[in-house]
């Protein structure tokens, strides 16, 4: 395989590549990366997730350090032996290792003093929890970028914060700027060489880190790609790409070889856990394909699994292409004999759930019924919230937690006459109940809540449509 990176490069980059947290889950790993970027002819720019787990193990750290200090010295042991156990699995030289070590420890330590103020003012600022969480893909780029270095591979890393990587400032949940990220970007990744980022973040005008998202290492992915008008964005998973059902419960699933980015857009928004669902949003416009391989097979590092671009293909009786679900939606029903026209009950329970800092995936009204589609974990917030209020239209306000929401996505499947009845249909024909409907407010997406029990029957019943 050619060397991406070596004396011979002969231009900046133009390919951004995604790795996952997924391939980064043993120390042996990193030789996988490695071969999948010497597999590129050019250099590339490549955003790295935290390794498997990290972040939601310093999430864990960071909450329990606010009252008990004895975590700090005990999650430093522990990235400290990560790091030690990856570095003399990888790297041959004894003192190439030392200087390595020196350099993780050093980011180690500080993340250390975070944690230490954390401690001793009780309390987590929304600015100093983006900043600790970061640090899992912080440990990475560094990791990575000086084993790449090791082999041969001229590259450099570089943080967000050194490469003008724009938010809107949202803890969190940032947005990036792409107008104001657009030009420094470029600027800074203009050299001929491999270039190593860590995801998940961008940094606020007040130069604050602002993550973007769980999962938003996919979305800043995105979004560096729409900076230099890259000619792909490739997501290397540990999958082969999108697929018409879940194979763990669906055995005949196929691959989906081809989407639009709405359809991938609906299908992340809803369960399919290929790309974070704001993945597509930067690169909409600009046209630039998105490219899934998996990293695990090495026998098609030429050739996608999914291809995600502006042109849907859409052929007359196989409008239909993926059936996927989440079990981590729950309703919050306002109910009342006219709950759904009288003025300002949704105006007001929506501000007011807003205020809570509570995400409403979706609603869906009637003369009697408002329902609100939430994550679980915010539906008892939710119900506290929505109480308080004491709206005299609502004679009670309902949860139900143990629902399923199944979602079927294809281009064009609204000009298609009879998709939603045939959809419908083959559910009612096995007697499972559909708790609420909702078609129509995407073009290529119906979905509909089921009780959690009747999944696997549903998706096996929608999955025959599909195969037809």
């Amino acid at each position: 395989m050619p060397n991406c990176c070596s004396d011979r490069v002969t231009s900046m980059p133009d390919t951004v590549l995604k790795i996952g947290g997924s391939g980064l889950r043993r120390s042996a790993d990193l030789q996988r990366v490695l071969k999948v970027i010497q597999s590129y002819s050019k250099p590339v720019v490549i955003v790295v997730s935290a390794f498997y787990g990290l972040t939601d193990h310093l999430e864990k750290m960071l909450y329990r350090t606010r009252t008990q200090g004895d975590h700090i010295p005990w999650l430093s042991d522990f990235l400290q032996d990560l790091k030690q156990h990856i570095l003399e699995s990888n790297i041959r030289d004894a003192a190439l290792r030392r200087e390595i070590g020196d350099k993780l420890s050093e980011r180690v330590s500080t993340l250390e003093r975070y944690l230490t103020g954390v401690y001793y003012i009780g309390d987590i600022p929304p600015f100093v929890e983006d900043l600790v969480l970061s640090y899992g893909e912080r440990l990475s780029s560094l990791l990575l970028s000086e084993y790449l270095k090791h082999e041969g591979i001229a590259c450099r890393e570089i943080l967000p914060e050194d490469m003008g990587l724009t938010s809107d400032g949202e803890f969190r949940n940032a947005s990036v700027d792409l107008k104001a990220s657009a030009e420094p970007v470029r600027k800074a990744l203009s050299e001929e060489v491999c270039y190593v980022v860590p995801g998940f973040y961008a940094v606020s005008p007040e130069k604050r880190v602002t993550l973007l998202g769980r999962g938003g290492s996919d979305y800043s992915a995105a979004a560096i790609a729409r900076c230099i008008n890259a000619r792909s964005l490739d997501i290397w998973k540990d999958v082969k790409g999108f697929m018409s059902a879940d194979p763990k419960i669906v055995q005949n699933a196929l691959h989906v070889e081809k989407l639009s980015y709405t359809e991938a857009a609906e299908l992340a928004y809803f369960g399919a856990r290929i790309l974070h669902p704001r993945t597509v949003e930067p690169l909409m416009d600009s046209g630039i394909p998105i490219r899934i391989f998996n990293i695990e097979d090495p026998d098609h590092y030429h050739s996608p699994y999914t291809t995600v671009s502006a042109n849907g293909v859409v052929r007359k009786g196989q409008i239909l292409k993926s059936v996927t679900y989440s079990d981590d939606f729950a309703i919050l029903k306002l109910k009342g004999p006219g709950v759904g026209a009288k003025p300002g009950i949704l105006a007001r329970s929506t501000t007011e759930l807003d205020h809570q800092g509570i995400n409403i995936k979706s609603v869906i009204t009637s003369q009697t019924s408002i329902n609100f589609l939430l994550d679980k974990k915010d539906i008892s917030r939710a119900n506290q919230a929505l109480h308080h209020l004491n709206l005299h239209a609502v004679s009670s306000i309902e949860l139900r937690q143990d629902l399923c929401l199944i979602a079927v996505v294809g281009e064009g499947m609204l000009e298609q006459h009879g998709i939603a009845a045939l959809i419908f249909s083959a559910v009612s024909r096995r007697n499972i109940n559909i708790r609420l409907i909702s078609v129509g407010a995407s073009q290529v997406a119906a979905y509909f809540i089921i009780d959690s029990e009747d999944k696997n029957n549903t998706l096996m019943a929608i999955h025959e449509l599909l195969e037809n």
